[in-house]
């Protein structure tokens, strides 16, 4: 039996607009295996949280394939989905708005247990909802404050407790600890991880840092304008990054004056339209290494080391 639990193949979401299609998300495709971590990792406007939204059909596709579990997300009936979103939860990146803020805590949390009818009776529900609070860390006195009462590490383990309220198999945190202060984010990361390993969870784990998702993600995958660029293990992604925009990313992290780190590689340069994009390396305008056949032709995602996958036609001569 394959250990595979999501299958992303050649996912396209295009968008209309009066330039032309914007291509938002281009042709991507990869799979993340029951229990673990994947990290999508790249700069604002990447296509991270578009692929997460079209994953789950909150956008719907252009083209392309999703299957969770072995069923066909994009060949389901809207009643079928529906159904089958129990399955597969969004924690969102802004715990305030993502909250109705007319609800106490009890009426967030118990509002999908309710919808999906996994408990019945107001006393089930009402204990379901408490045991929830306690797996999350919300203390039982909270139950009847408002999102507005709460700080951003509370609110957020509400949507937290939202999302395990359906028993998922599989969970998108859509850069869930960005909008927290840093000691908050820890905790919150502890949280998911430890609840990873309690439940058996499947973790799409969006994020623009790279120094969170190196400690939390088993494999990584790179983004750059709605096309993959990198994927790889994430101790061999951070250990041997191999295309000229992970590299400047990796550069960009954060590290004590105490220790040597990596000179600062910065790009130059304007970044390619999304809108009608030409046939060449999206790259290649910032790509202080691009030669001719950058410019005329679209690298493919190809094996460098075992793997290790790497959309660059020069990645072994850098």
């Amino acid at each position: 039996m394959s250990d595979t639990l999501l299958e992303v193949k050649n996912l396209k979401k295009y968008f209309k607009t009066p330039r032309g299609l914007l291509h938002a998300v281009d042709d991507v495709s990869f799979t993340i295996d029951r229990g673990k971590t994947l990290g999508v990792v790249g700069e604002s406007g990447c296509g991270k949280s578009t692929t997460g939204r079209v994953i789950l059909r909150l956008i719907e596709p252009t083209s392309g394939s999703v299957k969770l579990a072995g069923v066909d997300i994009g060949a389901l009936s809207r009643r079928e989905l529906r159904a089958h979103r129990k399955n597969m939860p969004m924690i969102f990146q802004d715990p305030f708005s993502s909250l109705d803020p007319r609800q106490t805590v009890m009426q967030a949390i118990s509002e999908p247990i309710i919808n999906n009818k996994i408990a019945t009776g107001k006393y089930e529900v009402e204990e379901l909802t408490v045991e929830l609070m306690r797996t999350v860390g919300l203390a039982e006195r909270l139950i009847n404050t408002y999102p507005h009462e709460l700080d951003g590490g509370r609110r957020q383990r509400i949507g937290i407790a939202r999302a395990l309220s359906m028993n998922p198999k599989f969970i998108v945190c859509d850069e869930p600890v960005s909008a927290l202060d840093v000691s908050i984010q820890a905790q919150v990361l502890n949280l998911l991880k430890q609840l990873q390993r309690e439940r058996d969870l499947t973790y799409m784990f969006i994020t623009h840092d790279l120094a969170v998702v190196n400690h939390f993600a088993d494999d990584i995958v790179v983004m750059y304008l709605g096309q993959l660029v990198e994927k790889a293990p994430a101790e061999e992604l951070f250990e041997n990054p191999l295309h000229p925009y992970t590299k400047a990313l990796l550069s960009a992290i954060p590290v004590p004056q105490t220790y040597d780190r990596p000179e600062r590689i910065l790009l130059k340069g304007e970044i390619s339209s999304p809108i009608e994009p030409k046939d060449r390396c999206r790259f290649a305008k910032r790509c202080p290494f691009a030669l001719e056949e950058c410019w005329a032709k679209c690298p493919s995602l190809q094996e460098a080391r075992p793997g290790h996958f790497v959309a660059c036609h020069h990645y072994d001569k850098i």
